[in-house]
């Protein structure tokens, strides 16, 4: 497995992670110990950077990689997230709001230190900006947790790139989480280069399009009430039809280099820039194994264009949620 640095940090992860997410949150219930062996096998196939959070579940989903992960400890990079409000009973939730309060930050972070079962947090994003808080706050926690070891690196997550900045001059950011996919490009604009500019690598979530861009999603695909493709508006019959020109494509280029349209969705992303980690979500080991194999899938500058020509005469149907 080939590695990547990100940004100017001195983190270096392997060149795809693996979105956790969906081994215990937002979708059919999963085998724990099916998921730790699985998480194994990503070890096993070089995969180092592995990405939770403390409302995955809530918390059932870092437990699952604090557990699974243990006796990797040293050898993997993990990342969670803190920035939700609380519900007394159930825990965080996004419906609840956001709360990226300083003291809200440290308990957070004292919590998933502990279901993690790490001495410290390698990566820690704030999930979503919060409007009640100014992001100079929130970066100067991360700071303090930085400063007494508990927390190793700050990132951020769909934050726009005056809110990267602020946050930069307080605490350097050394990740931004952001969905960015061939077919959802709208960080491009400002965000990406800040981030270049910044020194800032960026890790995009749905690398994939939640699955479409695999190939395997057509009309007659159905989904359980739990997934959150179920009420997506690109994931409606008429959405699936209509951006099926996206998936010709990816199968044309794929023909050509003997991949699949996943590979090579997989590998423009890495073609972008060489501070970028993609981490698609998987729970299957075929799965793993694909995706995987997008990493050694070369696109010339030949083939980035023709794929940039392609994209900009298919309007893409849906917004992303």
């Amino acid at each position: 497995m080939q590695t990547r640095r990100l940004g100017k940090s001195d983190l270096v992860v392997s060149a795809l992670g693996l979105g956790c997410m969906r081994m215990s949150f937002g979708d059919k219930p999963t085998d724990k110990q099916e998921m730790i062996t699985f998480l194994h096998k990503a070890v096993d196939q070089g995969i180092t950077f592995f990405d939770t959070a403390e409302v995955y579940g809530p918390y059932t989903n870092e437990e699952l990689v604090g557990e699974a992960l243990q006796p990797f400890r040293g050898k993997v990079i993990i990342a969670t997230k803190f920035g939700w409000k609380h519900d007394p009973v159930k825990g965080p939730h996004p419906s609840m709001g956001p709360d990226s309060r300083p003291e809200q930050i440290k308990q957070v972070a004292e919590a998933s230190l502990k279901r993690l079962r790490v001495e410290a947090i390698d990566l820690f994003y704030q999930h979503r900006p919060d409007p009640n808080v100014p992001v100079e706050d929130v970066a100067g926690a991360v700071k303090d947790l930085i400063q007494a070891g508990k927390v190793k690196h700050f990132g951020l997550s769909e934050s726009n790139a005056n809110q990267i900045r602020r946050a930069h001059a307080v605490q350097p950011v050394t990740a931004l989480q952001s969905e960015y996919s061939i077919w959802w490009r709208a960080i491009e604009t400002d965000i990406l280069p800040t981030c270049e500019e910044l020194g800032i690598g960026l890790v995009p979530y749905s690398p994939l399009g939640r699955g479409y861009l695999t190939g395997k999603v057509d009309e007659t695909t159905t989904y359980d009430p739990t997934d959150i493709r179920s009420h997506n508006p690109r994931f409606t019959p008429e959405a699936i039809k209509a951006n099926r020109a996206v998936i010709e494509l990816l199968d044309k280029i794929a023909s050509q280099k003997g991949a699949t349209p996943a590979q090579i969705a997989l590998a423009w992303l890495l073609a972008q820039k060489p501070w970028i980690v993609p981490i698609p979500g998987s729970r299957k080991i075929e799965r793993l194994d694909e995706n995987i194999g997008s990493v050694d899938v070369k696109l010339t500058p030949d083939d980035l264009s023709k794929i940039d020509n392609a994209m900009s005469q298919i309007k893409v149907i849906g917004d992303r949620y």
